[in-house]
């Protein structure tokens, strides 16, 4: 569904799982600080809503999203998590770049969940400028990262 017809933050709080005894591991980039740091506070204030432990949320950075591959499989090796949740933002610029940064982040998340025995949650932001990662990131449009964590439970309890 386009998320200009559905607000990334709303959900039937009845239908999300106690999240009390799972653990999360959370993979954000660096570039983009100002969504990805959004998107972070977004889910994390969306696992503790809905019971996860501070001390079972464990945040990681990675410098860019094509790192988040990388970042991921290295929580899914941890053996300690329910889900991993990757955040990023990549905004479309003047070059080729955008196209091959998202389809090789978008490959390699679908990868490693058809690779790995939990779910890894895809967060990252593709957007043509600036201000639709703003509407998606806390703005008008909700915030993914609340999205992010209500799958990543959900797909845990899976």
């Amino acid at each position: 569904m386009a998320t200009a017809l559905h607000n990334l933050s709303d959900y039937d709080f009845d239908q999300v799982p106690d999240a009390s005894n799972m653990c999360f591991g959370i993979v954000v980039a660096e570039w983009n600080p100002e969504i990805t740091g959004a998107l972070l506070d977004g889910a994390v204030k969306t696992l503790k809503k809905h019971g996860a432990l501070p001390e079972n949320i464990h945040v990681k950075t990675v410098p860019g999203s094509f790192e988040l591959i990388y970042g991921a499989q290295q929580m899914c090796k941890n053996d300690g998590f329910d889900a991993v949740i990757v955040l990023g933002s990549v905004i479309r610029g003047e070059t080729p770049h955008f196209d091959y940064i998202c389809e090789g982040v978008t490959f390699g998340i679908a990868k490693l969940n058809a690779s790995q025995n939990i779910p890894v949650v895809y967060g990252l932001l593709t957007t043509n400028d600036l201000q639709q990662a703003k509407d998606r990131s806390g703005g008008k449009l909700g915030n993914k990262g609340d999205e992010c964590a209500v799958v990543a439970i959900k797909m845990a309890k899976f």
